[in-house]
């Protein structure tokens, strides 16, 4: 390895999932890019993790035990630990491409100017069976902050951010249990760039009970955070972005309670977002939708 080559920091975060970590921490100690640590932050886990990770022998790898406090905090250990130029997360159940830091290296060393590179996953399911390879979502680059209001299209698993950002602006905020990578990049989209790469960095594994799929404390977390961005930066936005912002949310939230039958809690946010964007098409189309499913 070269002497003058940068250090990427992994941080990984992890509770009970020793029948998964195994293909995690394979899937880093194998990149075709080396000159890595992998801070592995044990949350707590009571089923062997401890112990699966103890019979791997390789100095790259930094084990820390905590009672169980949350994977905010335990990305935090891994940050506050971190001594690496960039760093990048991967939770204890998904999965990297072997050339995925190789290559973003190398569009880091190329585009100075940008300070968080990210791309797209692929989704497996428990087994590792691929779902898809692609999701249908726009994603952007350069100053996004104004999109990024609108919907999180930035894969955290897959992204690798310059150690400068959370040495500026800090790490995650501990008290955000639900959608706290959403945070983190809405934070760091105030000041930096970000580049997508439409390419395929990590494996995503889907599961039922992952605290993701739990879309109700999901929407009750995106509104905490919304508001406490728009209450800290609204000297960045204008009324215009403001209003969209929450027209988007109300909509995208009664389109949930539409799809779970609450029918009236979906009229409701239908109508709020109305409020903040009379003229937009996308809560008029989601209550024609509604009005149908009620006749």
């Amino acid at each position: 390895m070269n002497k003058s080559a940068k250090l990427v920091s992994v941080i990984m975060p992890t509770y009970n999932r020793a029948g998964f970590i195994g293909y995690a921490i394979d899937s880093v100690l194998n990149q075709t890019y080396k000159h890595l640590e992998l801070h592995i932050i044990d949350d707590g886990s009571t089923d062997g993790t401890r112990e699966l990770v103890s019979g791997y022998k390789d100095s790259r790898i930094k084990y820390y035990y905590q009672e169980n406090q949350g994977q905010s905090v335990a990305r935090n250990v891994g940050i506050n630990n971190a001594h690496g130029d960039f760093i990048c997360f991967l939770d204890s159940d998904n999965i990297w491409k072997l050339d995925k830091l190789e290559k973003q290296i190398k569009l880091m060393n190329e585009n100075p100017g940008y300070h968080i590179i990210y791309g797209e996953n692929e989704i497996i399911n428990e087994d590792g069976d691929v779902q898809f390879s692609r999701q249908n979502i726009s994603r952007y680059s350069g100053n996004i902050m104004s999109r990024l209001l609108v919907f999180n299209f930035v894969n955290f698993n897959n992204a690798m951010i310059r150690h400068e950002c959370f040495k500026d602006l800090g790490g995650m905020n501990e008290n955000t249990r639900v959608a706290d990578d959403y945070e983190l990049f809405l934070k760091f989209s105030a000041r930096y760039k970000f580049m997508y790469v439409p390419e395929i960095f990590a494996q995503y594994r889907v599961m039922d009970e992952q605290i993701s799929s739990n879309k109700d404390k999901r929407f009750e977390s995106n509104y905490n955070i919304l508001t406490n961005f728009i209450n800290e930066h609204g000297d960045l936005l204008d009324r215009k972005t403001i209003d969209y912002t929450w027209c988007r949310f109300y909509t995208t939230r009664g389109r949930y309670y539409a799809s779970t039958g609450s029918l009236k809690r979906a009229f409701a946010d239908y109508c709020t977002a109305m409020k903040y964007k009379p003229l937009s098409r996308h809560p008029w189309r989601a209550l024609a939708k509604l009005i149908l499913l009620r006749k």
